[in-house]
C-alpha cells in the first residue's frame, strides 16, 4: 500500500509515533489509510449537514477495515459571495481546493480518498485533485435542499424565492412584507440550491462520469438515503483501495464525453464547460470546446429543471434520478466503469424512470440541446448559452448595445431603470485575468427577470452566469476584453445579432473601425495588484480552455 512509505520498518518509528498521537492503535497501523476531504463549513449552506455525513463515511470505511482521517478543505457559496467583489474569489477556489486535497493526500500518502463536496466549485475542484493525484477516490455530494412553499408560492427556490423576487419587488409586482417572506421560506433546509444549477449540475456529472454511487447527486441532503449513500461509500473506497481502481481508469475520453451529453441532455450550468476543461487538462484527456460545440448539435434536452421549468431536483429524484437519465441516454453514452463496480450500461439497463418527467431519448418532447456554443467576430473562440433557459421568441435577436465595464455598473443601470426593451447589456472586463475571477452575473440576469425584461433584452459578457440564470444571456466571451477582445471595443449604439439556431453572434461593425477602435483602446491595467487574485489574474488561461492556471 501507498501508505506503507509512512508505518513501515524502523526508520518509520517517528512517523508511526506521529500517527499513534492521532489516535491510530497498532492493530490498526496495517489497515488501509483513507482520507475523507471534507468542505464542511457553517458558511456554505449546502454544507452545513456534513459533520453527519462525515461520520457515516467514517462508519463504512472503519467497518470495511480502513482507517479513516478527516482534513479540511475551503468552501465558497456562490450565492452569498454574488453580486460583489467576493465573487473574484469564487472561481479561483477551484484550483485551491484542488491543491489543498492534492498537497495533504500526498503528503501524508494516503491509499484512498473520499471526497465530501457539494457546492459550485468544490465538487470540480475535488476531481482535479482525483486525476492528479491518481489514487482511489469516490465523491460524495451532500445533496439538493428542499424547496420552499409560501401560500401561493409554490416550488420555491434560491433563485424564484430571492433573487428573481428583488426585481419582482423593485417592479411593484409584490410587497415588502411579500418579498420578506419569500426570503425566510426560499432556502428552507441543508443541501446545494433546488434546481440544475452549477452544484447539482456537477454533482449530476461526477455520477454520471462514475466518480459517485448511482443516486448520490439527486438524493436530498436531508434524506436517510443520503446518509445510507455516505456509509456505502466509505465501505466502498476501501474495495477500491484493495482492487487499485484507480481514477485515471474511470475519469477518461468516454466519461467526459459522457458528463457533456448528460449536462446537454438537462440544460445544466454554463460553468460545466469550465470544469470539463479544466478536469480533462488535469488528466492530460483531449477535451476541447469543439468537442461541447459538436455534440450541442447532435444531443437534445430530454428534461428541464428550474431554472428552465418548475420542476426541482426533488422532482427529479423522484422521476429516477442520474441513472433515469442514464437509462434514457443509454443507446449514445459510452460505456466505461464506475466506482460502484457497475458499468455504465449496467446502470443505465437497470435503472427505473418516470417517463413522464424522464422521457425516452427519442420521445423528448425537445429538440435542441440544453446548452450551446456561439461564435462570431465578437467571440472568435467562443463563447456559451443556456439554451434551456432561453424563451423561444428569442432565439434570433437583434438590439442596442448597452456596454458596462463592470457589473456593479450595469446593476445600477438595471436599478435605476436605464435599461429598455431591445438592449443587449454589455458587461465586459470581467473574465477570468479582467475581474480577476470571472465573476457570475446571477444579480443582474435575475433583476432582468424580476423586472419583465427577461424576453425583451438580452446580456453578453466575458465574465460567466451562475446555473440559475435563465434568459438570453451569453457568456464566455472569448478573447476576454483583458485580453483586446472585440467585446473592448463595443460602444453605446452598436448593434449586436445573436441568433442560436446558426449559432452565431455579431457586433455590426466593420473590420476597418474595429481597427481604429483597437488604436485607440486604452492598454488593460488590473484591478488587483497583490494577493491571491493578482496571482491568479498573472497564470489564469482563458475561459475557452477552462480557465485553468
Amino acid at each position: 500500500m501507498r501508505s506503507d512509505n509512512i508505518k513501515k520498518g524502523v526508520a518509520r518509528t517517528p512517523h508511526r509515533g506521529l500517527l499513534m498521537a492521532t489516535g491510530v492503535s497498532r492493530k490498526n497501523m496495517d489497515a488501509p489509510f483513507i482520507g475523507i476531504a471534507s468542505s464542511f463549513s457553517d458558511l456554505v449552506p449546502g454544507h452545513i449537514g456534513m459533520r453527519d455525513l462525515e461520520r457515516q463515511i467514517e462508519k463504512g470505511i472503519h467497518s470495511a477495515g480502513g482507517q479513516s482521517f478527516i482534513f479540511g478543505v475551503p468552501a465558497i457559496c456562490d450565492g452569498i459571495a454574488m453580486g460583489h467583489s467576493g465573487m473574484r474569489y469564487s472561481l479561483p477556489s477551484r484550483d485551491l481546493i484542488a491543491d489543498c486535497v492534492e498537497s495533504v493526500a500526498a503528503a501524508h500518502q494516503l491509499d484512498g480518498i473520499v471526497l465530501l463536496s457539494n457546492c459550485d466549485k468544490i465538487t470540480p475542484g475535488m476531481l482535479i485533485a482525483a486525476i492528479r493525484l491518481n489514487i482511489p477516490a469516490i465523491i460524495v455530494t451532500a445533496g439538493p435542499m428542499l424547496e420552499g412553499h409560501w401560500r401561493s408560492e409554490d416550488k420555491l427556490t434560491m433563485i424564484s424565492g430571492s433573487f428573481e423576487a428583488v426585481g419582482r419587488f423593485r417592479n411593484g409586482e409584490i410587497s415588502e412584507t411579500c418579498l420578506r417572506c419569500l426570503e425566510e421560506e426560499s432556502c428552507p433546509s441543508a443541501g446545494s440550491c433546488q434546481g440544475m444549477y452549477t452544484a447539482n449540475t456537477m454533482a449530476c456529472l461526477a455520477e454520471v462520469m462514475g466518480m459517485s454511487l448511482p443516486y448520490c447527486a439527486s438524493s436530498a441532503a436531508v434524506s436517510s438515503k443520503k446518509r445510507r449513500l455516505a456509509f456505502d461509500s466509505g465501505m466502498r473506497i476501501v474495495e477500491l483501495v484493495k482492487k487499485n481502481v484507480l481514477p485515471s481508469e474511470i475519469i477518461t475520453k468516454e466519461s467526459l464525453t459522457n458528463a457533456i451529453i448528460t449536462s446537454l441532455a438537462v440544460g445544466g450550468s454554463t460553468n460545466t464547460f469550465l470544469h470539463i476543461l479544466a478536469i480533462a487538462n488535469a488528466g492530460g484527456i483531449d477535451i476541447t470546446i469543439d468537442n461541447f460545440d459538436r455534440l450541442s448539435r447532435e444531443v437534445h434536452q430530454i428534461v428541464k429543471i428550474n431554472p428552465s421549468s418548475k420542476l426541482t431536483m426533488t422532482d427529479f429524484h423522484n422521476a429516477g434520478g442520474v441513472p433515469a437519465l442514464m437509462k434514457s441516454l443509454k443507446d449514445i453514452l459510452l460505456d466505461g466503469k464506475t466506482v460502484s463496480g457497475h458499468s455504465v450500461k449496467d446502470i443505465a439497463q437497470e435503472s427505473w424512470a418516470d417517463t413522464d418527467i424522464i422521457p425516452p431519448y427519442d420521445k423528448s418532447e425537445y429538440t435542441k440541446a440544453g446548452l450551446g456554443v456561439l461564435y462570431g467576430n465578437i467571440a472568435k473562440d467562443g463563447c456559451v448559452i443556456k439554451i434551456s433557459g432561453v424563451d423561444e421568441s428569442c432565439y434570433e435577436f437583434e438590439g442596442v448595445a448597452r456596454p458596462f465595464d463592470s457589473e456593479e455598473a450595469a446593476m445600477n443601470a438595471l436599478e435605476q431603470d436605464l435599461i429598455k426593451e431591445g438592449d443587449v447589456i454589455v458587461i465586459r472586463y470581467e473574465g477570468p485575468k479582467g475581474g480577476p475571477g470571472m465573476r457570475e452575473m446571477l444579480a443582474p440576469t435575475s433583476l432582468l427577470v424580476g423586472k419583465g425584461l427577461g424576453t425583451k433584452c438580452a446580456l453578453i459578457t466575458d465574465g460567466r452566469f451562475s446555473g440559475g440564470t435563465r434568459g438570453l444571456c451569453v457568456g464566455h466571451i472569448c478573447p476576454e476584453a483583458a485580453n483586446g477582445g472585440v467585446i473592448a471595443l463595443v460602444k453605446d449604439g452598436d448593434i449586436i445579432k445573436i441568433n442560436i439556431n446558426t449559432r452565431s453572434i455579431e457586433l455590426c461593425v466593420s473590420e476597418n473601425e474595429l481597427e481604429t477602435r483597437r488604436n485607440e483602446l486604452t492598454p488593460f491595467e488590473s484591478k488587483v495588484k497583490s494577493g491571491y487574485l493578482a496571482k491568479y489574474a498573472n497564470n489564469v488561461k482563458d475561459a475557452s480552455h477552462g480557465a485553468i492556471v
